[in-house]
């Protein structure tokens, strides 16, 4: 039997916790019999899912459970084939990764996707164009008011690199970053572009343990900072039991919610 969808917001407890717990909330995600089929293969069968405002959230299972399909679903990157996703009660259903972003979703991916031919600071300034209120034509022809966007950006990315450790290093190239470096980026522009639901996807994945227990501290803290609802996408369960709430799937669907 699937969970039931909560009803009112958790009272949560620990880092992140919302000063008003206890207050009933709207939800801020709600995934409704979401389903992913490629071809015969089910994927993701018939996801229900809610999240509230300021919940730090682990969605765990093992390789193959639907973890990450999930999380393309929600980010955009891919449209269920059966099912509706609303974010602040706004059906965004197959919405493209850019206009989800736009909204307030963002996240970090397994592999962090950073250009080559991109130095650091690039990479995070690229990734907030969809803050941009400029027009097209502002931008070629750099009229006042793009350049004042794009200075206030650049100090906005220059920030959060110095905020992840990596303000000395916003000219160097991928090529020239450590795995757990790399991963840092990634984060800094997850959260460039403000988002109100943050998902990692197996942020500590290919780290070791000491660069591993960093990342982790460092997602938690900055998260902290930037008040986001964070769900955790790992099949780590030490991991996720730094959360406040374990969502564990199997076989494409959720079979426990758990309060921690």
């Amino acid at each position: 039997m699937r969970p039931t969808p909560e009803t009112s917001a958790p009272v949560l407890t620990g880092p992140g916790a919302d000063p008003m717990a206890g207050e009933k909330s709207r939800p801020l995600l709600e995934v409704e019999g979401a389903t992913m089929a490629f071809g015969g293969l089910v994927a993701v069968d018939h996801l229900d899912l809610t999240l509230y405002p300021g919940e730090l959230v682990g969605l765990i299972g093992p390789n193959g459970a639907g973890k990450t399909t999930a999380f393309n679903m929600i980010t955009g990157h891919y449209r269920p084939t059966e099912g509706r996703i609303r974010f602040e009660g706004r059906d965004i259903t197959g919405l493209p990764p850019n206009r989800v972003t736009a909204l307030g979703i963002a996240g970090t991916f397994r592999n962090s996707r950073l250009l080559e031919g991109m130095s650091v600071l690039g990479s995070v300034l690229v990734s907030c164009h969809v803050r941009l209120r400029s027009s097209v034509w502002g931008a070629i022809f750099r009229l006042p008011g793009y350049r004042r966007e794009e200075g206030a950006m650049r100090e906005e990315a220059m920030a959060l690199l110095k905020r992840v450790g990596l303000g000395e290093r916003s000219g160097h190239y991928p090529v020239q970053l450590s795995g757990g470096e790399q991963q840092r980026v990634a984060l800094a522009r997850a959260f460039i572009n403000r988002p109100k639901i943050l998902f990692c996807d197996e942020p500590t994945g290919n780290l070791d343990g000491d660069t591993a227990h960093a990342m982790t501290d460092l997602i938690f803290e900055v998260n902290r900072e930037r008040g986001a609802t964070l769900v955790l996408v790992t099949h780590d369960l030490e991991l996720a039991r730094k959360c406040q709430r374990i969502l564990r799937l199997k076989s494409g669907a959720v079979i426990s919610d758990e309060r921690l």
